[in-house]
């Protein structure tokens, strides 16, 4: 367990902007879509700011509201703990924690993959969110980390670990 938390810690320490505005939100957008496409993948991808301006959604053919919904609670767990969703899911899983401790609604956060934050080179703080819906959560986690990946030319950010359930 210990040794994933680290993987997902690297993955947010490599996986940053040099700058980051609407227009990047809607190339980095785009470039994952083309990638979802190439890789015959189906998932709702959403690019949020902190104050919850959407730079760009895109939900294809094969989606529909529940995954608004899911990356919305997704959204809100990113924006509020300050890291990955898979993160604050598997810190609260080794912690014993739940969302009910802290007076946290699962109507409204969800501790599972699919949310990544969005970080400046050199700033503090998360500015905004990456989310994805409609696959496994780690693989909506995986999904966004392997685009990134490739979009930031990051090929030392590590893969998280898993098998297909």
């Amino acid at each position: 367990m210990h040794e994933n938390l680290n993987i997902l810690k690297q993955q947010e320490k490599l996986l940053q902007f040099d700058h980051f505005n609407n227009d990047i939100a809607y190339k980095l957008g785009s470039f994952m879509v083309s990638y979802a496409r190439k890789h015959n993948i189906t998932i709702a991808v959403s690019i949020r700011m902190n104050n919850g301006c959407i730079l760009f959604q895109h939900c294809p053919d094969g989606t529909n509201l529940l995954n608004q919904k899911w990356m919305e609670r997704k959204f809100n767990s990113v924006r509020l703990m300050e890291r990955s969703s898979l993160l604050s899911a598997l810190t609260f899983e080794h912690d014993n924690d739940t969302l009910e401790t802290h007076a946290l609604s699962p109507n409204d956060y969800a501790l599972c993959g699919g949310g990544f934050p969005i970080r400046v080179k050199g700033s503090s703080g998360v500015i905004g969110v990456i989310l994805a819906s409609n696959l496994y959560h780690i693989a909506d986690h995986e999904f966004i980390t392997a685009a990134l990946k490739e979009y930031l030319d990051c090929p030392k950010a590590p893969a998280f670990p898993y098998t297909v359930p």
